[in-house]
């Protein structure tokens, strides 16, 4: 076979850039991302450069309890900075350069202060971290703290009450050193144990695996806590510990801090081990414990169970300074009956009295918000059944109704999301007012998409449409409401050639005046043709894809069949309605991603992009009871929708996918003749190696072996004799994707005689991000696609 000869036994070559045509294309200036306040009277403007370089992966990185962070600057080794700001009113023209920006900005964890006339934002330096405050108004920078804060747990500052000083979470002062356990001899095996107690663990990556690792995560994430102004002061509140968590009361009288203790665990990451949960005043002194979690290494089945005790504790954001949390009812084990599951408590400051019962959830608890009114919202919710229901309680009598009571997949039944408002302790409410509210929904219907706001009255719940979008050709998005009264709102509007801007509408007058005028990076795919096309699966489940060809293609003639690439993700459901909706829109701006095959269109290549392959399993039956010959009829359908439009050739059809979808491609190559080659990206391939779920599947190896085997790709690679590229980083940091999987793949596939060829790229983790990497995968993508379809 001539294919064969694409293949050596190994390659080493240097990194490759793909054809002009996919260059011009991936190799574009990022526009920048919008931040606004509450208020949306201020813009900030973030740029940053349009990917990282390989040198940013090579920087010094541990991987411990679930974390991945860079030793010497003290902060995640995944974070995405920014390297510039500019600002502007929202009514004027032209952005300000923001003054005094540190040299070689490295800018992340970008906040307002709760006034909203100042913006503070960390800069990571070659040391570490440092905390910068932007005047609004004179639009100029300064620099707070030393390169000293610690945000290996995250956002390591949190704006006090008075917008003039902070809490600060600093490497303590005299912090031990890290050690090398490459450079320190053992002094005795690795062991643990079980205690014959039956859990449900996935295949987490990045676990502490030695006594070294637990020293060195100790380190790392402890941290002295102080109050600093903006002038630089510090008063040190809190002695060195694990802070793994601060929240301050909505009054900004208290700190909630959680703590992380011992034991560490080596077979869960770092959110399941035992922790502390303290209450502080604002001189560091404590209050109340308000929450102890032992070590939660046992799980029972299932995505609807949870652990036991005190769960979701944050402060109640329309009161001074009161908790709310939730307590199983059913032992967290949802195989239990129960009238039931969990139990909704508020607790008052200073905690002195006992927490009081607040409400009772019949599914699992999900959340509360609260609004600047006397109600709350309490949403609840089972994976079983994918139900969700929202009730409106009133606070002054306990009544609730329920308002939203549906499967929460189906999307053409959403009534939306609440609009929110800032209270009087500056804290996100939903806003009501004269007992009406406000939702905003993306608008999702069989006829396309058509974003709308409903006024809802409170007593009644009945509603009132008060606008619905109608442009024509262009996609509108409703971001927020700026005045109900006189009807002014915030939107986003985009077409598949007009990058998405923002503008002020107004819905009485129907005028909107332009915020933004981002201009469209990828000019020379504007005229792409696209369209989402509907078509049905031989069981009568209703499909989308969007489809896309050459802008000299000429569809009325169809004299030239192309070839057809397809890039699909299944998801699970379960019932045949939810299924076939879609959320496809005609006019979603054409964004090329190496996350698709969009980029092939300047190349003369039909897309079939986002391609819906749903797996359902209705009733009792879960879908991956089916899971294959629904995915061969998902392709199938795909396959002859476009066909019998008569623009390709079905014989030169390929499919690719990332992550779960490079487990779809694997599987469609092994067992259907649909495509020509295939192309998988950081996939896994082998479920035993994931034997305590995946993806949707809450069933154990042990549970189902049939499923387990018959779905993995690797148990049948003596089947797969079909052009496959298997690409995957080498540092793959997503639960059960090891790097592993593709290599054993591969090894299978090779010594079966498959024509396989695998690329593993330097330092990249489950999403690819170096410059380097991400043009020579599409190098190697395109070298691949031309060589099985075209040549």
């Amino acid at each position: 076979m001539a294919f064969l000869n694409f293949y050596d036994a190994q390659e080493n070559i240097n990194y490759q850039k793909p054809s002009a045509e996919i260059l011009k294309l991936a190799d574009y200036e990022r526009p920048p991302s919008v931040l606004m306040n509450s208020k949306k009277d201020w813009v900030v403007f973030t740029y940053r450069p349009t990917y990282k370089t390989l040198e940013d992966l090579s920087q010094n990185e541990m991987k411990l309890g679930g974390l991945r962070i860079n030793p010497v600057t003290n902060i995640s080794s995944s974070m995405i900075y920014s390297n510039n700001l500019k600002i502007r009113k929202l009514h004027d023209k032209n952005e300000i350069q923001v003054k005094n920006l540190p040299s070689h900005s490295k800018i992340a964890y970008i906040s307002f202060s709760p006034d909203e006339k100042k913006l503070a934002f960390t800069n990571t330096t070659a040391k570490g971290v440092e905390l910068w405050v932007v005047d609004m108004e004179t639009a100029s920078a300064q620099k707070i703290t030393a390169d000293n804060l610690n945000a290996n747990l995250g956002m390591p500052y949190l704006w006090n009450n008075d917008s003039q000083s902070f809490l600060i979470r600093t490497l303590p002062q005299n912090r031990a050193a890290l050690i090398n356990a490459d450079e320190d001899l053992p002094t005795g095996p690795i062991v643990s144990t079980a205690d014959g107690k039956v859990s449900q663990n996935r295949t987490y990556q990045d676990l502490l695996k030695n006594p070294q690792d637990e020293k060195n995560f100790e380190t790392l994430t402890a941290s002295e806590i102080y109050n600093v102004n903006l002038t630089g002061n510090l008063k040190k509140l809190k002695d060195q510990d694990m802070y793994a968590g601060l929240s301050l009361s909505p009054d900004g009288k208290y700190l909630l801090a959680t703590i992380i203790k011992k034991p560490f665990s080596y077979i869960v990451p770092l959110s399941r081990f035992p922790s502390t949960t303290m209450v502080y005043d604002m001189n560091g002194n404590t209050v109340k414990t308000v929450n102890d979690v032992p070590l939660n290494e046992i799980m029972p089945k299932g995505f609807s169970s949870v652990r036991t005790g005190k769960r979701e504790m944050t402060w109640r954001s329309d009161a001074p300074a009161t908790l709310t949390y939730a307590e199983a009812l059913d032992g967290g084990d949802q195989s239990k009956t129960a009238e039931y599951r969990d139990e909704v408590f508020t607790w008052e400051a200073p905690f002195t009295a006992a927490p009081k019962s607040f409400f009772k959830t019949k599914q699992r608890y999900k959340d509360v918000v609260w609004t600047n009114d006397h109600y709350a919202i309490v949403s609840e919710g089972w994976y079983d059944t994918r139900n969700t229901k929202s009730y409106l309680l009133d606070l002054n009598n306990g009544e609730s109704k329920v308002f939203d009571d549906r499967n929460y997949q189906d999307v053409y039944s959403d009534p939306g999301h609440f609009n929110t408002t800032k209270n009087q302790y500056g804290k996100s409410v939903v806003d009501m007012k004269g007992g009406k509210a406000y939702l905003i929904g993306d608008g999702f219907t069989k006829d396309g998409q058509h974003p709308f706001i409903d006024e809802m009255d409170i007593k009644s719940l009945k509603k009132k449409r008060l606008y619905t979008s109608d442009l024509k050709n262009a996609k509108e998005g409703i971001v927020d409401i700026l005045n109900p009264s006189r009807g002014e709102i915030l939107t986003t509007q985009q077409s598949p050639s007009q990058y998405p801007n923002y503008f002020k509408k107004n819905i009485k007058s129907n005028k909107a005046e332009a915020v933004t005028n981002f201009a469209n990076p990828f000019e020379s795919i504007k005229d792409v043709y696209k369209e989402v096309i509907t078509y049905k699966r031989n069981d009568g489940v209703t499909l989308t894809g969007t489809l896309y060809l050459p802008a000299n293609y000429d569809r009325k003639a169809k004299k030239e069949k192309l070839p057809l690439l397809i890039w699909a993700y299944p998801r699970e459901y379960k019932d045949k309605d939810t299924a076939g909706q879609s959320t496809q829109n005609d006019n979603d701006f054409t964004f090329p991603t190496y996350g698709s095959f969009v980029y092939w269109t300047a190349k003369g290549y039909a897309v079939l992009d986002n391609a819906a392959f749903p797996i359902v399993g209705e009733g009792k039956t879960e879908p991956n009871d089916t899971f294959i010959p629904q995915l061969v009829a998902n392709a199938a359908a795909a396959i002859d929708a476009v066909d019998h439009l008569g623009y390709i050739d079905r014989k030169k059809v390929a499919v690719g996918g990332h992550s779960y979808g490079a487990f779809m491609t694997a599987n469609l190559l092994t067992h259907s003749n649909l495509f020509a080659c295939g192309i998988a990206r950081s996939g896994a391939y082998n479920r035993t190696l994931t034997p305590f779920g995946f993806q949707s599947e809450q069933r154990n190896y042990w549970d189902v072996p049939e499923i387990y085997n018959t779905m993995s790709p690797f148990m049948h690679a003596d089947k797969m004799k079909t052009p496959l590229l298997l690409i995957h980083g080498d540092a793959d940091n997503n639960p059960g994707t090891f790097t592993l999987q593709t290599e054993r793949y591969f090894q299978a596939l090779k010594n079966l005689g498959a024509p396989v060829k695998m690329v593993l790229l330097p330092k990249e983790a489950h999403s690819y991000q170096a410059k380097e990497n991400i043009l020579h995968v599409l190098w190697e993508q395109d070298q691949f696609l031309e060589k099985c379809l075209k040549k």
